[in-house]
């Protein structure tokens, strides 16, 4: 999936080092902004544990207190990465440090913490990833070099599941790269509720075409790393759902159908012990969840068809509410994404919620009301509610006016919140089932504080039409001591890719703020094509990537261009990943409008990019090769008006995601065309410009954008 790079920050302590003066005064105050870390509520939905100062302590919901440590004393020396209670809470299992593989997936060391004694686990391991427990907590399953294992925590010994496994071949267990990047997901078995049985995906990517990414490392002889990367219209991996008898040791396959060029996207069991799966096509606009009944029958007991497509599944589309219910998240029904109630034997019972707004999250159930996060009081916002099974007594439960993120205690008593907007970092707090304040975690109180005596620029929303009649949402950051009497450059920052949102009421900042104490303009807007404004808004960018946004993206530049508090020759653009594929578009196209263009990280060609994210879009290139073709900026390299366009490319040679061949492939056609531009290589860096450039990027954008507009 393609995002813009964010760092990751945790309270007081910068993650990742800037490189300059200004970005190292952004990243600071980023570094201040509290959060809580890997919340878990316990099973009496009384108490909740939390990672902090690398121990796990556990804490009373509805009582202030210190807390208690779960380790033993002396505490072991763990750099704790993650951790899992298990199933009765008497063990913890550890992951302590980690060993990236991609994106999302990561190696690490597991430490189990059992009655009080810490004990290394899974040390015959060579790569163990993706472990969990069973759901007796005697057993852990996890994932080395592609194939799954048992490791029995009281005999200590491991079982090995499958033996198939092999690099660039077969996968057993966890996702390829593309489920990993789009499905957002790793881990790919389920423990059926007894515990006597896994589930598990079989990945057979040895037809997918073979990607080579080199690797420089400082070395004297630089390495080509090679993974499998389905591009767009390519082959895909032929997944197999199988079912493994932990007690005997068979396993069967499941039949998922007579298509193999399709997804499985998630796997589970119902309460009731009987498997599940979703199936996707390929093109992804028929979406089916298919139970396993006893005896080998399959029923679709939810299916989902649409023109263009189905939006994406993830954990939330489908939850169970009891043996025979469960909640589904779509949109197709009415062009908002909503609530329906189904039964596993009757089909549909309710729809839950409706309206012109959208949920964008489930929250959980308790058998009769569900909590949800929407943004029924404004695209920009989220709000807890909780509602009737049946769709009655709705009731809002949080009452600020920004952003809520929220994790619930078991049975719904009780939940943390965690509030921003965009004059208000995080504050973190316990509320009660009605939504009242228990008790603050943590408040940002320092940051709040410099904010308020440094008077630093906040975001403005506003509103602005298109010359053809579209209203878009978007918002101004205006310098420190603004004078609508003197004309300011302006920088346009913007993602814009399907379904994002970028104009929201959260507290945030990154290397954009820095210009606004420079005396510049910041601002940007969600144009056709991004979230949270329903299926039609959304939807119509299908089959023309680039095409309607960059049209937006252009108008916006002319409206700001029109304000008498705007330098007209003084607009520049900016966007990562997506927004850098924008950002060279609005460049070739805007025939001198802009004097200065950042694209970091840019898709230069849809064929470039990979199946599921590429063809839920745009279709398969064998269908729409006009929408691949007529939008890709490297067939309009000829259009860059070098004499009055600054532009900077800027890229990692390890970006896995989006590959240094859009760049490379970009630059070549500038070169042909005979045009003039910048760039900016970072060797062995990721999408996200890590493991150690992710500062210096943006001091580097900071410094360009200061120089060249």
């Amino acid at each position: 999936m393609l995002f813009g790079a964010s760092l990751l920050f945790t309270t007081g302590r910068v993650m990742a080092q800037a490189s300059g003066e200004e970005y190292g005064e952004i990243a600071r105050l980023k570094g201040m902004n509290e959060t809580v870390r890997g919340i878990r509520s316990m099973n009496d939905g009384e108490h909740y544990t939390v990672l902090e100062d690398n121990d796990i302590r556990r804490y009373a919901y509805a009582s202030e207190g210190p807390g208690e440590s779960l380790l033993p004393t002396p505490t072991p020396n763990l750099a704790i990465t993650d951790y899992t209670l298990s199933p009765d809470e008497g063990s913890i299992l550890i992951a302590s440090g980690r060993q990236p593989i991609y994106r999302h997936s990561y190696t690490t060391s597991y430490t189990l913490i059992h009655n009080g004694r810490v004990i290394p686990v899974l040390r015959d391991a060579e790569a163990p990833r993706d472990a969990s427990f069973s759901p007796d907590g005697k057993r852990i399953v996890y994932s080395d070099r592609n194939d799954l294992y048992l490791y029995d925590i009281t005999t200590r010994q491991t079982q090995r599941l499958t033996d198939d496994g092999r690099w660039n071949e077969v996968i057993n267990g966890t996702t390829d790269w593309v489920y990993e990047e789009e499905f957002g997901t790793t881990k790919a078995y389920a423990f059926s509720p007894d515990g006597k049985q896994l589930a598990y995906l079989r990945f057979d990517e040895s037809q997918v075409p073979l990607m080579e990414m080199m690797r420089f490392d400082g070395k004297l002889y630089n390495q080509a790393y090679s993974f499998k990367y389905p591009k767009a219209g390519e082959a895909n991996s032929v997944v197999e759902l199988w079912i493994a008898d932990l007690e005997t040791g068979t396993k069967k396959r499941i039949d998922t159908g007579p298509e193999t060029d399709q997804y499985i996207p998630r796997i589970g069991w119902t309460p009731d012990a009987r498997p599940w799966y979703f199936r996707l096509n390929r093109r992804q606009n028929t979406f089916e969840m298919v139970v396993c009944e006893p005896h080998g029958a399959q029923r679709t007991v939810y299916e989902e068809r649409t023109q263009q497509y189905v939006e994406r599944v993830d954990d939330k589309t489908v939850t169970f509410v009891d043996k025979d219910r469960f909640l589904v998240r779509q949109e197709s029904h009415t062009g908002y994404m909503h609530l329906y109630l189904y039964s596993l034997r009757r089909g549909l019972l309710e729809q839950v919620t409706r309206g012109d707004w959208e949920v964008t999250d489930v929250v959980g159930t308790d058998g009769k009301r569900v909590w949800y996060l929407s943004t029924e009081t404004s695209p920009l916002r989220r709000n807890l509610y909780s509602v009737r099974l049946d769709g009655e007594d709705k009731q809002r439960l949080t009452s600020g006016e920004g952003y809520y993120a929220v994790s619930p205690s078991r049975g719904m008593k009780y939940f943390i919140t965690t509030f921003s907007n965009v004059s208000t970092p995080n504050l973190t707090e316990v509320c009660d089932a009605a939504g009242q304040t228990i008790r603050t975690l943590a408040d940002s109180r320092a940051l709040r504080e410099e904010l308020a005596a440094t008077q630093r620029p906040t975001k403005e929303f506003f509103t602005f039409t298109t010359e053809r009649g579209d209203t878009l949402n978007a918002y101004r950051v205006l310098p420190r001591g603004f004078d609508p009497a003197k004309r300011y450059p302006v920088l346009l920052t913007q993602y814009s890719g399907p379904g994002s949102q970028q104009v929201v009421d959260r507290w945030t900042m990154d290397w954009e703020d820095a210009l606004a104490e420079k005396g510049y303009v910041v601002v940007c807007a969600d144009g056709r094509g991004t979230g949270c404004r329903g299926e039609k808004f959304k939807k119509q960018t299908y089959g023309r990537l680039g095409a309607l946004e960059v049209e937006d993206q252009l108008s916006l530049a002319r409206y700001m261009a029109s304000q008498p508090w705007i330098d007209p020759a003084r607009i520049g653009i900016y966007g990562w990943s997506y927004g850098g594929f924008m950002a060279l578009s609005c460049a070739l196209k805007g025939h001198g409008l802009f004097r200065m263009a950042i694209a970091v990280a840019p898709v230069t060609s849809w064929r470039y990019y990979d199946t599921i994210y590429t063809e839920i879009y745009n279709n398969l290139p064998q269908f729409n090769a006009e929408g691949y073709d007529k939008y890709s900026p490297i067939h309009f390299a000829r259009m860059l008006d070098d004499t009055k366009t600054r532009l900077l490319i800027i890229h990692g040679t390890a970006d896995d995601n989006v590959h240094f061949q859009n760049t490379v492939e970009m630059t070549r056609a500038l070169n042909r065309a005979g045009k003039q531009y910048d760039m900016m290589v970072y060797p062995d860096q990721n999408h996200s410009m890590l493991p150690d450039a992710s500062g210096h990027v943006r001091q580097k954008m900071i410094d360009y954008t200061l120089e060249h507009l």
